[in-house]
């Protein structure tokens, strides 16, 4: 089965993953219909894919670098772990997922797209080993929460970058005093992307 009409990507799309545009689109392609039928995403979610979803994701891959090690903690049906990894090949990325059904999902697309610089964990963000130049998570707890999952697993000179939406600056603001007991001070919310709905990031730097 093929992608419906309605999810052809945006004339951008394609300058966001140069040569790997391919494997965007296949990616597109899985997500539109295994991941639909493994539960992966929702169906309502199909016809704005690229929008909402992979672009949303790729606007941010300039932010990462060169060489770096990243991990996407909670990332579900890979995003933005997998189009991250997709865009940059010179990354090291490791998709930090508990639940199996996600991650044998997962393990089939990392075949299927002939990706080598992926790395499955299945384990929580609270019992994962290692430290990371970028941690990153979207769509899977407040700032709060997910600064405590998180930072344990930001190397020093490593930056947390949370993908958030309108509720960003709240979100910084109710989690103002664990940053404080963190001893984190170097917060700030940046927008990525020249599209109609730019993706905001919280991005917070040990």
């Amino acid at each position: 089965m093929s992608v419906s009409r309605e999810t052809e990507p945006p004339e951008n799309a394609a300058d966001l993953f140069g040569e790997a545009w391919p494997q965007a689109q296949r990616y597109a392609e899985i997500l539109g219909t295994w991941g639909v039928d493994r539960g992966m995403i929702g169906p309502r979610e199909v016809p704005r894919l690229w929008d909402r979803h992979l672009v949303n994701c790729a606007v941010v891959v300039p932010r990462l670098p060169h060489g770096s090690t990243v991990a996407d903690v909670g990332t579900g049906a890979g995003l933005p772990g997998l189009v991250w990894a997709i865009a940059r090949p010179d990354i090291e990325m490791t998709l930090v997922e508990p639940l199996l059904r996600r991650v044998t999902f997962l393990e089939e697309v990392v075949a299927d797209l002939g990706l080598t610089n992926v790395v499955i964990s299945r384990q929580r963000a609270e019992d994962h080993q290692g430290r990371y130049a970028v941690v990153t998570a979207r769509a899977v707890a407040a700032l709060d929460k997910l600064v405590r999952w998180c930072w344990p697993l930001v190397a020093p000179g490593g930056v947390l970058l949370a993908m958030k939406g309108r509720s960003a600056p709240d979100e910084v603001e109710a989690a103002r005093p664990l940053l404080r007991r963190l001893g984190v001070s170097d917060v700030r919310i940046s927008t990525y992307g020249e599209v109609a709905v730019p993706t905001t990031v919280v991005e917070i730097s040990r």
